[in-house]
């Protein structure tokens, strides 16, 4: 009888053992996987939460009466937002619209080249690899040369304007130049790799024996791709939305080089003159916090609508 106890015993300590043997090692493990993810974590404190919260900080000093020209002090002035809701909701909403339009317009022009090179042109690797060369080298010049270059392309003595005007497509006496045209197609032009490449991305890992088998079933090549194809490729939509609309609301370099005028005129355009030459710092801290926290909640609706269940 002693002898039985003496097992059971025996047995529950090895029981025991084991369990706080792989309690152990999961203990390290989890001190390992803290230990991977610290410097990723000091890295987003430094340089994103702590200047997140330096920027609502400014947003709400105020001026003393007699300071200079940039002299403010720590304050907790909520009006500030007030005054430029009110000042610039204008080019607040335009910025918006200038970048719905040009997600859009990515779009359209975006997932039939990533249709092309992803599912047309699969096993041409040679021809699919210079497609993407093209798509991407235009990223090894400067972003401000690449809109400037658009300024020469859409200038009234261009060949574009020239061949507009010679179809009678465009009225006589009218310019591309300084207009919401010329700004929303540098937006277009400047973020369109941002939208090819996660639809190319999706697309390249779709499993073509689904086309076949589509195909097999009788349907056509409308109906393989409306049921089939764009429903797969959709993670890849709402990537590229969410990649070209977010930069493209707050871009400031477009409207000034292909706007520059009232009318054409950008949130971000604001923001910078605010800083760099009336020297309002929280005014231009109000405004970014706003844009901000505008995009945050339009992508959060957007993604919650229209995402999927990863996404969310």
């Amino acid at each position: 009888m002693s002898s039985r106890v003496a097992d059971r015993s025996g047995k529950q300590t090895g029981f025991e053992r084991a369990a706080a043997l792989a309690g152990g090692t999961a203990q390290a493990r989890g001190r390992a996987g803290y230990g991977l993810v610290s410097p990723g974590l000091v890295y987003l404190l430094v340089f994103f939460v702590l200047p997140v919260f330096t920027l609502l900080a400014t947003s709400l000093y105020v001026k003393p009466p007699g300071a200079e020209v940039g002299q403010f002090v720590p304050a907790l002035e909520f009006g500030n937002y007030a005054i430029v809701l009110g000042g610039y909701w204008s080019e607040l909403l335009r910025s918006f619209g200038f970048a719905l339009l040009a997600t859009v317009l990515c779009l359209l022009i975006g997932y039939p080249m990533a249709y092309l090179i992803a599912v047309r042109l699969r096993g041409r690797a040679f021809v699919q690899g210079l497609l993407l060369v093209l798509l991407i080298a235009p990223f090894f010049t400067s972003f401000v040369l690449r809109t400037q270059a658009w300024k020469q392309i859409l200038a009234d003595e261009g060949f574009l304007v020239q061949a507009l005007k010679t179809l009678h497509l465009m009225p006589q006496g009218a310019s591309l130049t300084a207009t919401s045209v010329a700004v929303v197609a540098g937006l277009t032009y400047n973020f369109l790799p941002f939208m090819v490449l996660p639809i190319y991305a999706n697309l390249q890992a779709l499993d073509h024996r689904l086309l076949e088998a589509g195909r097999d079933l009788y349907g056509s090549d409308l109906t393989v791709f409306r049921t089939v194809t764009l429903p797969i490729s959709m993670p890849g939509v709402l990537a590229g939305t969410l990649l070209t609309f977010s930069p493209a609301s707050g871009d400031f370099v477009n409207a000034a080089i292909l706007g520059n005028n009232r009318n054409t005129t950008m949130i971000g355009q604001v923001i910078d003159s605010k800083f760099m030459r009336v020297l309002d710092y929280p005014g231009a801290a109000a405004l970014s916090f706003i844009l901000m926290v505008a995009i945050l909640i339009l992508v959060t609706l957007y993604v919650r609508r229209f995402g999927t269940r990863d996404l969310v």
